[in-house]
C-alpha cells in the first residue's frame, strides 16, 4: 500500500531576535473567538526557527515550515521571508 505524504504545516511571524547563530526566534499571534462571551483574544507565542543561511534580521516578516527535531527547542525551518524590515 502506498503511504500518502503528511502536509507540513508552515507557520508566519515576525522575528524578534536573530542573535544567536543559526537560529531566529518569530512571534507568532494567533486570534481566538471565546466561545460563551464572543470576546476575541490574541494569543502569542515565541518559536525557535532554523535559519541555516543567518539571511532573517530582526523585524522581518517570515514563513517556516515544520521539520524534524533539529535541537532541543527548534522543530521549524526557515521557508521563506515574506517582507524585510524598513
Amino acid at each position: 500500500m502506498e503511504e500518502q505524504a503528511k502536509a507540513k504545516k508552515t507557520i508566519q511571524g515576525k522575528v524578534v531576535s536573530d542573535k544567536m547563530d543559526k537560529t531566529a526566534v518569530i512571534l507568532v499571534e494567533t486570534m481566538q473567538n471565546h466561545p460563551k462571551f464572543k470576546k476575541i483574544t490574541r494569543h502569542s507565542r515565541r518559536i525557535k526557527i532554523h535559519d541555516d543561511k543567518n539571511e532573517c534580521k530582526e523585524g522581518d516578516r517570515v514563513s517556516a515550515v515544520e521539520t524534524r527535531p533539529i535541537s532541543k527547542d527548534k522543530r521549524h525551518k526557515l521557508y521563506k521571508i515574506i517582507e524585510r524590515a524598513k
